[in-house]
């Protein structure tokens, strides 16, 4: 048999090897990364759910999602674990002081300030929307002019 024609083979094979390599240590971390949570920790399950973990069973977690509000989950439900800083970050809204004040946005409470200094308008002196069709006031219009009679005189359609 000739080298060329093994060639493929060869490669085909080193390709599942590496890919199945790497889908392994993949799966080793994340264990140890679930073997490293201890009640009290921070996690996010793969649903997006923050929550702390309570206690750990041999293939369970009870998390507390809310105050008072425990739930059972298996542990390859859990996503990440956080640390204590990054999850009150997240969860709390706590800041660690590494923005400057100035970077916060101030967000205004209605839209007077996007427009540009426009004048405030009450509802008495905004402009009347008028809600009649204007296609029929055409089609009307270019009636009467057509048969030299509008509406409501003698001989009108």
């Amino acid at each position: 048999m000739n080298i060329v024609t093994l060639l493929p083979f060869i490669v085909l094979i080193g390709a599942m090897f590496l890919m199945t390599r790497s889908a392994k240590k993949k799966q080793q971390a994340a264990a140890q990364m679930r073997d490293e949570m201890q009640p009290g920790t921070g996690v996010r399950t793969i649903g997006g759910m923050y929550a702390t973990v309570k206690e750990i069973g041999d293939e369970t977690v009870l998390l507390e999602v809310a105050p008072g509000v425990h739930a059972v989950y298996a542990k390859n439900a859990i996503g990440a674990v956080l640390e204590d800083s990054e999850y009150n970050r997240i969860v709390h809204g706590d800041d660690d002081g590494d923005e400057s004040s100035d970077s916060a946005a101030v967000v205004p409470d209605d839209a007077s300030s996007l427009t540009g200094g426009a004048t405030d308008v009450t509802a008495e002196d905004a402009p009347k929307a008028d809600l009649t069709k204007k296609s029929d006031a055409a089609e009307a219009a270019a009636e009467g002019e057509k048969d030299g009679k509008t509406d409501g005189e003698t001989g009108a359609k």
